[in-house]
């Protein structure tokens, strides 16, 4: 199964984002990643994340996400994880 794990940073946080980006990537290799990637504000700047990732069922999916470093870090204002379906692609 497939879930989606859509995170939005703390207001302000981008440097806890960036003190945790390399601790972050390495972690998302410890699973099956189908895709992730920043979520951007106007200026550019990286304000969320979205990863999709293969689990067993949305518990996995909700331990797994407990494990990543920039939720460690407190990075994150709130996290939704929710099972997707994919169609295309």
């Amino acid at each position: 199964m497939h879930f989606a794990i859509i995170c939005r940073d703390k207001t302000g946080a981008l440097e806890t984002r960036l003190a945790n980006r390399d601790a972050h990537v390495a972690f998302l290799g410890t699973t099956k990643v189908a895709f992730a990637g920043p979520f951007l504000d106007e200026a550019g700047q990286m304000v969320g994340s979205l990863i999709v990732i293969e689990a067993d069922s949305l518990q996995a999916a909700k331990d797994w996400a407990a494990g990543d470093p920039y939720d460690k870090a407190g990075l994150f204002e709130q996290v939704t994880i929710q099972e997707w379906k994919k169609v295309i692609g």
